[in-house]
């Protein structure tokens, strides 16, 4: 459940607050968050990547198509998870996606089109009901 506009106000003054009194233990918080993570998983993924080429190789040297065929999924399972891990990691010192500005201003503008919709709607029934 996504937090209203007002608990998102609140929760970034808390956390101004946070970096204003104590901004060594709030970086040491920053970092184990969802950068961390997805930092770990690509490093995960390119480290299997390493394995899925040696069972390429294996497979090869030994003339098992099997061992190669296992290698080559391996890699391009890894692969696809390297590159969705790189693209969702947020960047040093920004914040995760929910809490991104061009995000909160599609939530507005998805509201509002709503919101239009409602009027629209509304109106119709307006119409048709004073006939």
């Amino acid at each position: 459940m996504p937090l209203s506009e007002h608990e998102q106000r609140m929760l970034e003054q808390m956390e101004r607050a946070l970096y204003a009194e104590d901004p060594k233990f709030a970086t040491a918080l920053e970092g184990s968050g969802l950068r961390t993570y997805t930092r770990r998983r690509v490093y995960q993924a390119v480290a299997g990547f390493l394995v899925g080429i040696a069972l390429l190789m294996a497979g090869m040297v030994a003339q098992q198509i099997w061992v190669s065929v296992v290698g080559f999924l391996v890699m391009l399972g890894c692969a696809v998870l390297a590159v969705t891990g790189w693209r969702k990691a947020p960047k040093p010192g920004e914040q995760p996606a929910a809490g991104a500005p061009h995000a909160r201003r599609q939530a507005r503008a998805k509201r509002s089109m709503m919101d239009r919709i409602e009027q629209r709607w509304q109106r119709r029934r307006d119409e048709q009901g004073g006939r």
